[in-house]
């Protein structure tokens, strides 16, 4: 969550709060989805590293691993690399993370629009979720190539300096590049859309769930407290994650994987190969690297531009 999460037809967009209209500039939106974002992204970043360097380490059973959870994973990060070790492949998703947010957005809004042309009525559960898993589907064209990016510099400090192939961002982005095109940087679209689309429904869902929930009869949604927003993000965050982290270890795995290790889309083989070594229980390696982040730094997103956002990973 790790490491997902606004536009508009060339003029205002529309968020629904309760039976309020709020209309809010392209521009506006832009900014609040990027300072949101950016505030998701330096709560969190430390975490989704851990959660990384979890999920891909070796898995053969004859081997010691490397990290023996997150908090050893920590440990080791800081004493090699130190603090700023967490923060390893951040660029990416740092300059991605305003369009990221706008066009989450958008996919939300248009899915909400679409389901439920009368803005006088309350949309139903079922329609929050499937306009979210909507805002999953426009934000993966953004989100796969940052996370491919992200990925592959969080990996390779874990190896030692002898494993260090990119200097930064742009030059792991021109290295993929050069070597099978644009194809390289899209690697892991397919698994990046089946993590996406149910986990931003789900998030979508239980936030707006959540934030009706706790307000009082008689008062609007807006009204809310700030606590009261920070536990619903937080909460709205576990659940994306819920949904989404089976996925995201086989994508993180396919994305930092050598290429030619699996075929296609990755998805059948990185999943035998995950279960045959580890069982079940390797498509949640990383999750208490994730659970606490995905609170605070959903919490803090949410309450930063006060509005609900798709989750960044």
């Amino acid at each position: 969550m790790g490491e997902l999460g606004e536009l508009g037809e060339l003029g205002e967009l529309e968020l629904l709060q309760g039976n309020q209209e709020k209309h809010i500039s392209l521009l506006k939106n832009f900014v609040s989805g990027g300072v949101g974002g950016a505030c998701l992204l330096f709560v969190g970043h430390p975490l989704d590293t851990i959660k990384v360097r979890l999920q891909t380490q070796p898995r053969v059973p004859s081997q010691d691993v490397l990290y023996k959870g997150a908090y050893d994973c920590f440990l080791k990060t800081v004493s090699k690399e130190g603090l700023l070790g967490l923060y390893k492949g951040m660029g990416a998703p740092l300059a991605s993370v305003a369009p990221m947010m706008a066009i989450s957005f958008f996919g939300f809004g248009l899915g909400k629009q679409l389901l439920q042309p009368d803005s006088t009525k309350t949309l139903m559960p079922t329609q929050l979720f499937l306009s979210g898993c909507l805002a999953g589907v426009f934000t993966t064209v953004i989100v796969c190539p940052g996370e491919r990016v992200k990925c592959l510099l969080q990996v390779q400090a874990s190896g030692g300096q002898q494993a260090v192939r990119y200097a930064g961002p742009l030059d792991c982005a021109l290295k993929l590049y050069k070597t099978q095109g644009i194809r390289s940087i899209y690697k892991g679209t397919t698994l990046t859309l089946i993590r996406d689309v149910p986990s931003n429904g789900a998030y979508f869902m239980a936030y707006d769930f959540l934030k009706h929930k706790m307000t009082a009869e008689g008062e609007s949604v807006s009204q809310l407290s700030t606590p009261k927003i920070l536990l619903c993000g937080g909460i709205a965050g576990i659940c994306n994650w819920i949904v989404g982290l089976p996925p995201d270890v086989l994508k993180t795995n396919f994305q930092t994987a050598p290429d030619g290790r699996y075929r296609g889309t990755g998805l059948v083989d990185v999943l035998r190969e995950l279960l045959r070594d580890e069982g079940p229980r390797a498509l949640y390696k990383g999750s208490n690297a994730v659970f606490l982040r995905a609170f605070p730094a959903n919490a803090v997103d949410v309450c930063s531009v006060g509005e609900q956002r798709c989750p960044w990973r």
